[in-house]
């Protein structure tokens, strides 16, 4: 190295200028997590909340979200499983993740830091045995966060907690959906069941809390395709995971967001939509998956679209030997956290 450069690089970053960072948007980041000293909290330290938001605790009886941008909050339920159960306790184990944000370099922005951000804890069941009382919890719970004004963000849970919330937030008018999954889940009843967790969108649709044709469902493969001409016949527009890699992610991003269009918008992702490669710890894993690059291009090309909500559903722990995927799992928590920011109205 010429000896002129390293005496130059040496006065701009040794010394006294040792832990100066140049660039504004950076030394911004920076000065919002470290102290005076250059310390900041240790990430495996205090009480696990989800994406480390501070916890507000919430009395149901007359909840209180005054002044929330944001509500994270865990559905531990999982009475709608047709395969493997377990995602009850996919709420606790993506808030033990660590060290996921608060920055998110691409789209330069730390939600929990622009915005009021809280863990409001857990929808308050009446019952762990019956599916039908709880789904009525989920959906007075989730009408009770958007009356406060606070955009939710569900962590399941099997995925037909989606069907409630969509009642609660399409109960005015239907909303689009971008669903990003292995299946369709627009199933009809099984044994004698039509909310289970492989239907949620066909009953949304039926309800008339779901728009169809600003639907679009990402990611799906699998043998069950015999079971979604629902999808089909709708008009819900749908991407297999086998078609990705032909079309590009920047061709399924656009097509997202011109199914979409401009009006309100849920945001729901299954973990099943990575292959198990990346996220062996769900109930009905499908091999020939999305990768967890793939996925978060996806979600990052979205800011800008009017979100009003979205879940993260069916991450299993017990089948989670290197807990990869409630990893994944809280990352796509945080890139549908670090929407917000972009959405119209709430920035």
């Amino acid at each position: 190295m010429d000896k002129e450069k390293l005496a130059a690089l040496r006065e701009r970053f040794a010394g006294d200028n040792e832990r100066r960072i140049y660039d504004a948007g950076f030394a911004a980041v920076a000065d919002r997590l470290f102290d005076p000293k250059g310390t900041r909290v240790a990430s495996y330290a205090g009480l696990p909340t989800l994406l480390d938001a501070p916890y507000r605790a919430v009395d149901w009886s007359a909840p209180d979200l005054a002044g929330l941008d944001v509500a994270l909050i865990g559905v531990p339920m999982d009475l709608g499983v047709t395969n493997r159960n377990g995602s009850r306790f996919g709420p606790r184990a993506i808030r033990t993740m660590e060290r996921v944000g608060p920055y998110n370099h691409q789209l330069k922005t730390m939600p929990t830091k622009e915005l009021n951000v809280a863990d409001i804890g857990d929808v308050p069941f009446r019952s762990r045995f019956d599916l039908a009382t709880s789904h009525e919890d989920i959906q007075r719970t989730a009408a009770a966060i958007v009356s406060a004004g606070a955009l939710p963000l569900f962590v399941g849970g099997d995925h037909s907690i989606s069907l409630p919330i969509l009642r609660a937030l399409g109960a005015e008018r239907p909303v689009g959906m971008i669903h990003i999954d292995a299946h369709c889940d627009t199933s009809g009843p099984f044994d004698g069941c039509k909310f289970h967790h492989g239907g949620p969108f066909r009953q949304a649709v039926l309800d008339g809390v779901l728009d169809p044709e600003r639907t679009i469902q990402i990611g799906i493969r699998g043998s069950s395709e015999y079971l979604w001409e629902f999808s089909h016949e709708t008009g819900m527009s749908v991407i297999h995971a086998e078609d990705i890699a032909g079309l590009g992610i920047d061709a399924v991003v656009a097509k997202a967001r011109a199914v979409v269009g401009d009006g309100p918008v849920y945001v729901s992702f299954d973990i099943d939509s990575l292959d198990p490669a990346f996220a062996p710890g769900t109930g009905t894993p499908e091999i020939g998956g999305l990768t967890t690059r793939e996925v978060m291009a996806i979600l990052r090309g979205l800011a800008g679209i009017a979100m009003i909500g979205g879940d993260v559903v069916e991450v299993a722990p017990q089948y989670d030997a290197t807990t990869n995927t409630a990893h994944a799992g809280a990352q796509m928590l945080f890139e549908l956290l670090s929407l917000v920011p972009f959405t119209p109205g709430r920035n």
